[in-house]
């Protein structure tokens, strides 16, 4: 399949600005794939589309702020980075993106936060945004999910 065939023209009218109130009443469009016929329900409707033995598949996905916006040692310049992925939780090391990336180099240290309390190292550099940093606090992140 191509990317290409996911291009169909959508009124602004169609996109939601902002979530449905009680998330079980957000639109649900339902394609009958033998017919071609499409309806549109709410989503609490989708349980009447199940039959004994299917499977329903719930994404439990959890999600951590990843945008860090901070300071570079000395000069004070605005940076951001975008976490990407944890390298290593014992020495703290993470792969992020930086912006902007010219700026920040091997050795420099990057302080986050009100009263720059979270302090990271640049110990490598992975890709033309990327870097390594080793941050010298562990990073705490709460979630957000109501299941908590």
């Amino acid at each position: 399949m191509k990317l290409s065939q996911y291009n169909y023209d959508l009124a602004p009218e169609m996109i939601a600005k902002y979530p449905a109130e009680n998330r079980d009443e957000s639109r649900l469009l339902v394609l009958d794939r033998k017919s071609g016929k499409i309806e549109h329900k709410i989503f609490k409707d989708i349980t009447g589309y199940f039959k004994d033995g299917d499977v329903f598949v719930y994404n439990d996905t959890k999600v951590f702020p990843a945008r860090l916006y901070g300071n570079k040692e000395k000069t004070g310049a605005e940076i951001e980075i975008f976490l990407l992925r944890e390298l290593n939780a014992e020495q703290r090391l993470w792969d992020v993106l930086v912006d902007p990336a010219r700026k920040i180099r091997i050795g420099n240290k990057l302080y986050f936060g009100e009263d720059d309390q979270l302090i990271a190292e640049v110990i490598d550099n992975t890709t033309s945004r990327g870097r390594t940093l080793r941050f010298l606090f562990s990073l705490i992140y709460t979630s957000t999910s109501p299941r908590d």
